[in-house]
């Protein structure tokens, strides 16, 4: 297809966008997105090329793994050049540990990838996934007066908000305004008028080819500290077979017990190649590890400052350095150095 027809592959992964209502039992159902049309009869009025490809069968997002994330980028990649952009429908339960993945297996991305979902089925009378996916689409198509596109990175679109795929978490099961970015500000708002914030886009100074990437090591545990946690849990979960990496989320901006056994646990970990990252339970706000003394101990045990990641992205991040072979030292070198735009470390 010509590059300068705007033409967007619209990619039906599984999940509660994607559902009708079965009218004899009541019960959701997948529905093919050949169907699509008929529930949502505004896509008839973009003038733009829309193709569709659906994950057969369906997937629920609880189960998105590795080999899911790995189908999405071969088929990102085998259709990059026919596309102007993309957007996945997913599951919103794992959706922001997929954009993040994504947002790594994707080097060199120059064109937008969307991820949007909703809280209810697109067939049901208030649902909000209509609005998420046209908007999601126009989105998509957009480009300057230079025909580049206007958000040429892996984002999530959700309830009039776009926002980088890998700064983004799932805050609320009920409403619709189901997701948050709090250390990033949005990459816009979707109003009467879609409202772009140019200065936080990712834009590269040079254009570079698609690199895509698949390699990926799950050996990766999550360690969240709670008051009165036994040395028990934290040996057996630093102890496991085959464990290359954990992010341990902290309290507050990166702090941790002081017990002599904690530490020296970690220590010892750490000695031995496990990479262990602080990231912090808050919602919002960064680890800075030399602020209070609970926190320059960690450093001090071999523990790497996540600075402001999020979970996802932590985790996707470590499975992806790992999965490509690097040291423990480089891992840790690399997840203090921004590769996506998923950390600010100033």
């Amino acid at each position: 297809m010509s590059p300068n027809i705007t033409s967007i592959l619209l990619i039906y992964t599984g999940g509660t966008i994607g559902m009708i209502e079965n009218p004899e039992t009541g019960a959701l159902e997948n529905f093919n997105l050949e169907q699509l049309k008929k529930h949502v009869p505004e896509l008839q009025n973009f003038t733009f090329h829309i193709d569709t490809y659906q994950f057969d069968p369906p997937m629920d997002s609880s189960d998105m793994d590795p080999e899911a994330w790995r189908k999405l980028v071969h088929i990102i990649s085998d259709h990059y050049d026919r596309y102007t952009g993309f957007v996945i429908l997913h599951g919103t339960d794992t959706m922001a540990y997929t954009a993040s993945a994504l947002s790594f297996m994707l080097e060199g991305l120059s064109k937008p990838v969307i991820l949007t979902g909703s809280q209810l089925p697109i067939g049901v009378l208030r649902t909000d996934g209509k609005e998420n996916l046209l908007t999601s689409l126009e989105i998509a198509s957009a480009r300057d007066a230079k025909g580049n596109p206007l958000v040429p990175e892996v984002c999530i679109f959700f309830e009039n908000h776009l926002m980088r795929g890998n700064r983004t978490i799932k805050m609320n099961a009920e409403n619709f305004n189901a997701f948050r970015s709090f250390n990033y500000p949005v990459l816009a708002e979707a109003g009467i008028h879609i409202k772009y914030n140019n200065v936080q886009i990712r834009f590269k100074e040079v254009e570079r080819e698609l690199k895509p990437h698949y390699l990926l090591d799950t050996n990766v545990a999550v360690l969240k500290l709670f008051p009165g946690i036994q040395e028990n849990v934290v040996s057996s979960i630093l102890s496991i077979e085959g464990l290359k990496a954990v992010v341990l989320e902290t309290y507050g901006s990166g702090n941790a017990p002081r017990k002599e056994w904690f530490i020296r646990r970690l220590r010892n970990a750490c000695e031995q190649g496990i990479v262990i990252v602080n990231v912090t339970q808050c919602s919002a706000g960064t680890v800075e590890m030399e602020r209070y003394e609970t926190g320059y101990q960690l450093m001090q045990a071999g523990v790497v400052c996540g600075y402001d990641s999020t979970t996802e992205s932590a985790v996707t991040k470590l499975m992806f350095l790992l999965g490509h072979g690097y040291t423990p030292d480089e891992v840790r070198k690399r997840m203090r150095t921004p590769m996506a735009g998923e950390i600010t470390t100033i």
